[in-house]
């Protein structure tokens, strides 16, 4: 999944592609690079972020996506959190919703994502939340259980739901990195695992790089690491370099695969 932020503000990319032409033209390089979904947003989600009316969103990324739409067979995702800015996105050739709220913010974001029958990335966050557990682990499965009760009580299918563990959104930096090393326990709840470390703080500190743009090496690591642990979907910014990094890991699980199978049939 290729990150399209249409945004002057984005941490990493913030003003490079704010215009459709370059955000199209960035989506469809992202294509060729091996993206097979672009998730297209037009409002930052990074802490002091300026937050953006639904019609200033909807004016940057629906004219994207209707083009991305016509020129591209990749998947389309919408990056919002509000239902109206969704429905329309749907309309203009979404296919999936990607709401960082997890479906708390909107009451009517559900209903949207049923009617259409689009697909739905629900992420936790622990912003603006009073319930927290002090257990990471413990505290995304009960957002998670909650956002599924949602969904399932408005009729969304359970094979139209991955579920993202929301690194860099945690309460406490400590946990972005015990979440990459307990990741594999969210496999409990039954749903593929969409991951997005790219670029992100905790990672830019761990690699001692302060500059989004050089995170990427360190990116492409827990890329790595993140499949080795079961995840499915990968949300970046540098689709080559975290492409490779799967085709090491998925190597070396096909090894153990092979390994495995000589076992039972030795």
């Amino acid at each position: 999944m290729a990150i399209v932020n249409v945004t002057p503000d984005s941490f990493s990319d913030g003003g490079r592609y704010i215009d459709v032409e370059s955000a199209v033209k960035h989506g469809l390089s992202c294509v060729k690079d091996g993206a097979s979904i672009l998730d297209i947003g037009g409002e930052s989600t990074r802490p002091g972020a300026a937050v953006v009316t639904a019609v200033q969103e909807q004016d940057r990324i629906l004219p994207v996506i209707e083009r991305l739409a016509r020129e591209t067979d990749a998947l389309i995702s919408v990056d919002t959190y509000r239902a109206e800015t969704a429905r329309l996105a749907i309309a203009a050739g979404a296919h999936i919703v990607n709401d960082v709220y997890g479906l708390r913010h909107d009451p009517q974001m559900a209903h949207v994502v049923s009617e259409s029958g689009a697909g739905l990335c629900i992420m936790y966050t622990a912003r603006g939340r009073d319930d927290l557990r002090d257990d990471i682990i413990d505290d995304e499965l009960m957002f998670f259980g909650q956002s599924l009760d949602i969904a399932e009580a408005a009729g969304i299918a359970d094979d139209a739901v991955v579920l993202d563990p929301g690194f860099g959104f945690v309460e406490k930096r400590e946990q972005d990195s015990e979440l990459m090393a307990r990741c594999g326990e969210l496999h409990s709840l039954g749903f593929p695992l969409l991951v997005g470390t790219s670029r992100k703080r905790f990672v830019g500190a761990i690699a001692e790089r302060d500059a989004a743009i050089e995170r990427d090496f360190a990116t492409a690591a827990t890329t790595a690491m993140l499949r080795l642990s079961g995840a499915s979907v990968f949300r970046v910014h540098n689709v080559a370099g975290n492409l490779d990094a799967l085709r090491m890991a998925d190597a070396v699980l096909e090894a153990g695969r092979v390994i495995e199978r000589a076992g039972k049939d030795g």
